[in-house]
């Protein structure tokens, strides 16, 4: 199958066996995923503020690279590429373990895909888009919308020359501030369906409303999703603690209880489904 110039092809499964899966990495929440996210599933991550989106899908990305010799790509709109890996050193990951680059220079575009193709051990690559933004002030100049053909057009070389596994866009929402929606029912279908073309398993950060009435800006990201996966912060006994559950997770018997998210010494875990927190 060709699908805007990447040769794909699609298979029927025969059982749930032949269903590869990408693990969390949260102790106690794979298992309630039947071991994972199936690969391929363009998966949306929702929450406000502060619920640990970015470093959750980072988990992934930094496990899978270690455990399974992946190629990721983390793409950032608004935070800097330096910020995020800061943050993530902070928090106990030893990015020495693993082959990254950071592209904040799209003239070294190839370079970087060049390094990521001869890495044996898999590799995680940041693209920081808002300095790419400074850059091309062409395309700043142009309509918006322009700004997805950018995304789909890195992703492309990523998947033709480098055969990446994983990729992650942090945020839909910073995307939308960059981008002419006219049409967000007919032009978010295209964007998912690119991604789900592409056969990367795909994570989709969005920034949920302080009222939590949506999972997203539009109110279809979540049917066009094949994942949704929810993080909040919810008041306990004077201190926040922070949830995690699965909204719909296709292809997957999942536990849809909520379970409280916590990381500690370097792990995410998920605890208490279904059961009231002990704090």
């Amino acid at each position: 199958m060709q699908v805007r110039g990447i040769t794909m092809t699609e298979k029927l499964i025969t059982g749930k066996k032949d269903i590869t899966r990408i693990k969390t990495y949260i102790d106690g929440y794979d298992e309630n995923l039947e071991g994972g996210i199936p690969a391929g599933h363009v998966v949306l991550v929702s929450g406000t503020a502060g619920t640990m989106k970015s470093s959750m899908v980072f988990n992934i990305f930094f496990n899978e690279v270690l455990e399974n010799s992946r190629h990721a790509v983390y793409v950032t709109l608004e935070q800097s590429s330096f910020s995020l890996l800061n943050h993530m050193v902070n928090m106990g990951y030893k990015l020495d373990k693993l082959p990254y680059f950071a592209l904040d220079d799209i003239s070294q575009l190839g370079k970087v895909l060049d390094k990521v193709k001869a890495s044996k051990k898999g590799s995680l690559t940041l693209i920081d888009i808002g300095a790419v933004r400074k850059q091309l002030k062409a395309v700043t100049e142009a309509p918006s919308g322009d700004w997805v053909n950018v995304l789909k057009n890195i992703l492309k070389k990523f998947k033709t020359q480098a055969q990446v596994d994983l990729f992650c866009l942090d945020s839909l929402s910073a995307l939308y501030v960059l981008t002419d929606m006219k049409n967000p029912r007919t032009q978010l279908f295209h964007i998912f369906e690119y991604f789900r073309d592409t056969e990367i398993t795909s994570f989709l950060i969005s920034e949920m409303p302080l009222d939590k009435k949506k999972y997203s800006q539009y109110e279809i990201e979540d049917y066009l999703a094949d994942g949704v996966i929810l993080l909040e912060l919810k008041p306990r006994q004077r201190k926040m603690t922070r949830e995690i559950s699965t909204v719909k997770m296709r292809s997957t018997d999942a536990n849809i209880d909520v379970f409280t998210l916590e990381f500690d010494k370097g792990k995410f875990k998920a605890l208490y489904g279904g059961q009231t927190p002990l704090v």
